[in-house]
């Protein structure tokens, strides 16, 4: 890994951009980087207050560039930058309580050749969602039981039964649906029941478009 808990080089370069209470600061610096570590490089100032760590200092570093703000109570650890999750990470940081869905979670789980534009996600009905929100980013309500929740990485993710669920619903289009089926199917990915809950899905939409045609 690109950072260091040993002090020594790395350590001595942010310790003189934190500096001068060195010793407090780098303590409390690698508390977020061993908290960054778990999360695709990024850290929150929730995560950092649960730790003890002060807001302020937050703010801070990131001034003085030992960290990057990327949204509001986001930051990035420079030294883990680069992680290909980091996007997906982010999005659920912005939502506590969200999850990958749709398009996004059909692409993670390696379903269909769906390339989304945006990265969606699914709330519960009632989650307050923030007024400004990043473009590349599309939320969805809609109720999540347990059993239609997994992970990836580390990151809450929606099943695959349930992504081809919510891909149905959205209407994300026959071919991409056939092929995360014929994925699933392949890699034994869907149960009894999540088979028969996607045929009724699929039924459930034919028979609105026939309505609708």
């Amino acid at each position: 890994r690109a950072w260091c808990y040993s002090v020594g080089i790395c350590d001595y370069v942010i310790a003189q951009t934190i500096a001068p209470s060195y010793t407090g600061d780098m303590n409390r610096y690698r508390q977020l980087v061993a908290i960054a570590a778990d999360q695709h490089g990024l850290v929150t100032s929730a995560d950092a207050a649960a730790e003890g760590v002060q807001r302020v200092l937050l703010v801070q570093m990131a001034k003085r560039g030992v960290l990057d703000n990327v949204a509001r109570g986001v930051y990035r650890v420079p030294e883990l930058a680069g992680d290909p999750l980091a996007q997906y990470q982010e999005a659920l940081l912005l939502l506590p309580g969200a999850v990958l869905s749709h398009e996004t979670a059909l692409d993670l789980h390696d379903l269909c050749e769906a390339n989304p534009r945006q990265i969606h996600v699914t709330v519960v009905p009632g989650t307050r969602v923030r007024k400004t929100l990043p473009k590349w980013l599309a939320v969805h309500h809609g109720p999540l039981e347990p059993e239609d929740v997994t992970g990836h990485a580390g990151l809450a993710i929606v099943t695959p039964a349930r992504a081809i669920v919510d891909g149905i619903a959205a209407a994300l289009g026959d071919r991409f649906v056939d092929q995360a089926i014929a994925a699933a199917r392949e890699r034994n990915l869907l149960t009894t029941r999540e088979e028969q809950r996607v045929e009724l899905a699929r039924t459930m939409q034919r028979a609105r478009h026939l309505q609708n045609a």
